[in-house]
């Protein structure tokens, strides 16, 4: 049974950091796309984040670019997104997701398997 299992999060004010992790687990994920979704009350579900496990090839959303990081750890099996200068617009729950590299990181289609989500807030 594939899981993805997030840890992290949490509260801090506007200019902190943060770390979310994912760590999965249940199949292989060589050939896969590990990303990082967010969504906020009301709005839908987007783009953060995603690093491709095998060579390490990142993707960000405008929005996160120069202050967000994602990183692969083989060692320890996980995914973590480092989160820096945070804005209080950087509140949401978000979700880890792993799917097939061939298709874009982009899309949130592309991605198979979505873990149970993990709250980011952010105090003004």
């Amino acid at each position: 049974q594939v899981q993805l299992v997030e840890s992290g999060g949490g509260l801090v004010q506007a200019g902190g950091s943060l770390s979310v992790s994912c760590a999965p687990s249940g199949r292989t994920f060589s050939r896969y796309t590990m990303g990082w979704f967010r969504q906020a009350p009301g709005k839908e579900r987007e783009f953060v984040a995603a690093i491709t496990w095998s060579a390490g090839s990142t993707y960000y959303a405008d929005s996160v670019k120069g202050r967000f990081t994602i990183s692969r750890d083989y060692a320890k099996n996980t995914v973590t997104l480092q989160m820096n200068s945070l804005k209080p617009e950087d509140t949401a729950v978000y979700y880890c997701a792993a799917g097939p590299e061939y298709y874009s990181p982009y899309n949130r289609g592309a991605y198979d398997y979505w873990g149970q989500g993990t709250q980011v807030t952010v105090s003004s």
